[in-house]
């Protein structure tokens, strides 16, 4: 496809794009004809000495050439960010990522922009994505480590926030059982269980706030201050569940690459309209890369409960956490994980250890499309029979398997769609405790 420009004037000192040109002159006037590839060429070398006003005409011929939408929005977010206009380049940048999740380059400029828009957050998301680039140069990468230091060191707050209805197939997490066996007087017996005690559906609302602050005190050491929250409202309140944390401490960095962090935490958990449990405790955090393409996180956490609605449950629990992950792609991440938790409760029949292991992918797909794949899987051993039940200890195997699937590209009011679709199982030796749960949500999500 050849294109028209009236003016050959407008490609004067653009170099080597107007050396294949085509002119034509008749009766004092000249029209020269220029291919895409040439305007392409000449328009970047305009943009590249700033001179603007003489590139526009040639990107606004360009866009009557089909291909070249990727090229025309990166020019045209690139002048909206060297006039000061950061929020119309943040959205020419997003556009192209949306199509195309690999392109390095534009993350760059999309994490400049973010900085400049006060967004060090956003911007230090995609600092991390572009330092997965196998291809990236080493000084490059370098500069970017150094860059997203700082910025964790001076970022003030962050906040993600969402909200949406989840069809439950278990809104209890009750068992799927009819009938169960009981041990009475030397005796067993079947019991038909009634249907409080068996699995109810529902459909509920739901919302999850996470938020937090970084206060730095010294050049390597912050103030940390987290809030989690989540909630599940259903009809009537016998089933709906609610959890607040708050956690604060000090954190270390060790090096660019490198962190450790002490935090108090402390947690409240509503269920069917009454308090169910407190918690204090501490957590102990370290998280390091491993090179451009890995990273570790170990947590420990260890905090007491006081079970208001069964102090058979009060005690400590404890668990160990290690996360390693690894950058699939220039927008893929998979990560593995292994974890120990032991619970040492008033009532040994409560008291339990439990091990396994996680998998996990992620990441951006064309089109604005985010999606994640997750699974664990873990056994769970007690301590002591209850003999309610069988004169056997209990032990649990447990699966769960979640998909998430989200579009940045589609906006209401800064907030995301998002659906996810849970599903979690217990296989016990009894069959009181052998539960299913399905659970679908449809939410709308925003990351601050």
């Amino acid at each position: 496809m050849r294109l028209a420009l009236i003016a050959a004037l407008l490609l004067a000192g653009a170099g080597s794009a107007a050396h294949a040109q085509t002119r034509h002159c008749a009766e004092g006037s000249c029209q020269v004809q220029l291919t895409p590839a040439q305007l392409l060429a000449g328009a970047e070398k305009l943009v590249a000495a700033h001179r603007f006003d003489e590139a526009k005409p040639l990107i606004e011929a360009l866009q009557q050439a089909p291909g070249y939408t990727m090229q025309i929005r990166f020019l045209t977010g690139y002048i909206a960010a060297e006039k000061g206009d950061y929020r119309a380049a943040a959205e020419q940048y997003k556009a192209i990522l949306a199509d195309d999740p690999s392109q390095t380059r534009v993350r760059l400029e999309l994490g400049k922009a973010m900085i400049a828009l006060g967004k060090p957050q956003s911007a230090d998301k995609q600092f991390r994505l572009a330092g997965q680039d196998r291809e990236l140069p080493p000084e490059i990468a370098k500069q970017l480590r150094g860059v997203r230091a700082v910025i964790r060191q001076q970022r003030a707050w962050r906040l993600d926030m969402d909200f949406g209805i989840a069809p439950d197939s278990n809104i209890n997490n009750a068992t799927a059982a009819d009938q169960v066996t009981v041990n009475l007087g030397g005796y067993s017996l079947p019991l038909t269980l009634d249907d409080t005690a068996k699995a109810r559906s529902g459909t509920g609302q739901t919302a999850t706030v996470s938020g937090g602050m970084r206060l730095p005190v010294s050049p390597k050491a912050s103030l940390l201050f987290d809030l989690d929250g989540s909630g599940s409202n259903y009809a009537g309140s016998a089933y709906d569940d609610y959890l607040v944390q708050l956690a604060a401490g000090p954190e270390l960095r060790l090096s660019q690459t490198s962190s450790i962090s002490v935090e108090a935490v402390g947690a409240q958990r509503w269920y069917g309209g009454q308090l169910a449990t407190r918690q204090g405790g501490v957590k102990l955090g370290g998280q390091a890369s491993l090179g451009r393409t890995d990273r570790i996180g170990v947590q420990l956490d260890a905090r007491h409960t006081d079970a208001v609605f069964n102090h058979g449950y009060d005690g400590w629990q404890t668990g160990l956490y290690a996360t390693l992950e690894h950058a699939l792609s220039r927008s893929l991440v998979g990560s593995f994980g292994l974890f120990g938790r032991r619970d040492w409760l008033a009532a040994d029949a409560y008291s339990n250890k439990e091990v396994g292991g996680s998998l996990a992918v992620g990441g951006e797909l064309p089109h604005g499309i985010n999606f994640s794949l997750s699974g664990t899987a873990s056994r769970a051993l007690f301590d002591a029979p209850m003999t309610f039940f069988s004169a056997d200890t209990r032990r649990d195997w447990r699966w769960s398997a979640r998909a998430t699937l989200g579009n940045r590209g589609i906006r209401v009011f800064g907030f995301s769609p998002e659906l996810s679709l849970t599903y979690a199982r217990t296989n016990s030796n009894i069959a009181f405790y052998s539960t299913d749960r399905i659970r679908f949500r449809a939410a709308l999500a925003r990351y601050f």
